[in-house]
């Protein structure tokens, strides 16, 4: 969908419109719509947000995936990760977002930065820093979500950073048949090794994924990577 201008300068024309005529923001805001060619600004965010890269990816998933979203550092993991978490809620089930790098500030900062209007959403986005994550605290605080829920976990690389939990491997593995039986769909943010060249080609893949711990790539059934501003995904065979 093409627009005259970037959405936020849209808004801003709204709210300049409002104060000239005097007219309650929301008409401003559908009589800039309809000169963007749609019936009501609601209709016109709508299929704004059905073109995210976001939507289209959580469209692709289905309850007991295994997603891997792979990319270098500021490629915009981490955000995709909060996106899918918002796009689940949006549509009618759970979103939630387990942090080993991040805590509650970040984690606000983040929300503010996928632009989503919809201040409920936040409020409704669960987000855990606890220090304690990895499979055995997932799957206590878990056992009650309803089916469908969307789980993101950041990241991969630090589930097994403490002596006393499980290996990588078994944690997953465990992750993957909890996934399967109660219904949810969990999403891992991981790290793309060092020696990944975005000169040789254009997309990371399963064999950048950086590894310091053991880990079966197989287990993840859908992958999606990050580079530049787009985005690969793949279901694997």
């Amino acid at each position: 969908m093409k627009l005259s201008a970037p959405i936020y300068r849209l808004k801003r024309n709204a709210r300049l419109l409002a104060r000239e005529k005097n007219l309650p923001l929301n008409r401003a805001l559908d009589l800039i719509a309809r000169q963007e060619g749609h019936e009501s600004w609601s209709l016109l965010a709508a299929r704004l947000s059905a073109e995210t890269p976001a939507a289209k990816l959580f469209s692709r998933l289905t309850q007991g995936d295994l997603l891997l979203v792979g990319a270098r550092p500021g490629h915009g993991k981490t955000l995709l990760g909060f996106e899918l978490a918002l796009e689940a809620i949006k549509s009618g089930s759970c979103g939630k977002f387990f942090s080993l790098e991040f805590g509650a500030r970040d984690a606000k900062a983040c929300l503010r930065a996928t632009g989503t209007d919809q201040g409920a959403l936040h409020d409704r986005l669960e987000f855990d820093g606890s220090d304690a994550i990895g499979a055995d605290y997932l799957m206590t605080v878990l056992k009650a979500a309803p089916r469908g829920t969307l789980v993101v976990i950041d990241y991969l690389q630090l589930l097994d950073q403490k002596r006393d939990r499980p290996d990588l491997m078994t944690q997953v593995r465990a992750l993957k048949d909890f996934a399967s039986a109660s219904g949810l769909i969990l999403v891992f943010l991981s790290q793309i090794d060092r020696s990944y060249d975005s000169a040789a080609k254009q997309f990371p893949g399963v064999e950048d994924v950086r590894l310091p711990n053991p880990l079966d790539l197989k287990l993840f059934n859908k992958t999606c990577f990050l580079q530049d501003g787009q985005i690969q995904f793949q279901a694997v065979q």
